[in-house]
């Protein structure tokens, strides 16, 4: 979760090199902070995808120009690290590649193959 007084991310260990959010429950890991990320901007946007599954991804934007993503992956939220990529943003975490190009974005396990498929594809932003 993002402090609001100090703006540091608050991450729990997962799995792997990603991240599960801490949402402050009792019963959770202890927290990492990482104070030398400072949030300029929050956004979330609901998705739709082409099998009807919706959901809410959380865009983090930090100050030294790095971005995030916070994108439920099987019943966890995962935080994605904003990477290089040809068109669009690519935002890896763990095994997963969450990649937006304008209101569209697809989800691929990387490790499903040499060319992978999307996991989710034809997610879109939905506009109120």
């Amino acid at each position: 979760m993002i402090d609001a007084r100090s703006g540091a991310f608050r991450l729990a260990a997962a799995c792997g090199l990603a991240a599960a959010l801490h949402v402050g429950a009792a019963n959770a890991a202890a927290p990492l902070e990482v104070r030398d990320i400072q949030v300029q901007s929050r956004h979330t946007f609901s998705y739709t995808c082409a099998n009807s599954k919706t959901f809410k991804v959380t865009y983090l934007n930090a100050a030294n120009g790095q971005s995030f993503a916070l994108v439920p992956v099987q019943g966890r939220k995962l935080l994605f690290v904003g990477v290089i990529a040809a068109s669009g943003v690519k935002y890896v975490a763990d095994r997963y590649t969450w990649w937006t190009k304008g209101p569209g974005a697809d989800l691929y396990d990387v490790t499903s193959d040499a060319s992978p498929k999307p996991v989710l594809s034809g997610c879109a932003t939905i506009m109120r």
